[in-house]
């Protein structure tokens, strides 16, 4: 079975760039290339919430992620959430089927963007007729100071990374 790591990561730096690169750092993956995907959740996928990357292989190399993020110019504050949810799957255990990942982000509060992220997730869970069970939820704020940028993301890493050539 494949790992989805759910992980986390906040900075702040002179330009919007840099505040993001370092925001990827502090997550543990400033080092791959990122491929965006929507949002959904393979069958034979375990997700962990990590905070914070392993090693995933060399540096370059490609990782498939779903990313909540945001960027503000300071003075401000941003947010960014990650809600995820799976379903049972054909063994019958919970968390073991298909799932979702939705995200959001802004300049707001923290609990606003929560509020919002599991409100898409919910939506999303509509749309499907699959047992979804527990939600989870990984929220992530930054502040900038005047002459800063602040960036937060939460990212969904599919798997180990990939060559990209």
């Amino acid at each position: 079975m494949s790992t989805i790591r759910v992980v986390w990561g906040s900075a702040t730096a002179p330009t919007e760039m840099a505040s993001y690169d370092a925001a990827l750092a502090d997550a543990g993956v400033e080092n791959y290339n990122l491929v965006a995907v929507s949002s959904v959740i393979p069958a034979v996928a375990d997700v962990e919430a990590v905070g914070t990357a392993p090693d995933l292989g060399p540096a370059g190399q490609r990782l498939t992620v779903v990313e909540g993020r945001a960027t503000t110019a300071g003075p401000g504050s941003v947010s960014a959430a990650l809600a995820w949810s799976q379903s049972t799957g054909d063994d019958g255990d919970p968390g073991s089927g298909p799932g979702l990942f939705y995200e959001a982000a802004g300049e707001t509060d923290p609990d606003d963007v929560e509020r919002r992220v599991r409100e898409g997730l919910a939506a999303g869970q509509d749309l499907r007729e699959w047992p979804f069970g527990e939600t989870n939820v990984a929220v992530e704020n930054s502040r900038a100071e005047p002459g800063e940028y602040a960036t937060a993301l939460v990212l969904a890493v599919y798997g180990d990374s990939d060559p990209i050539v």
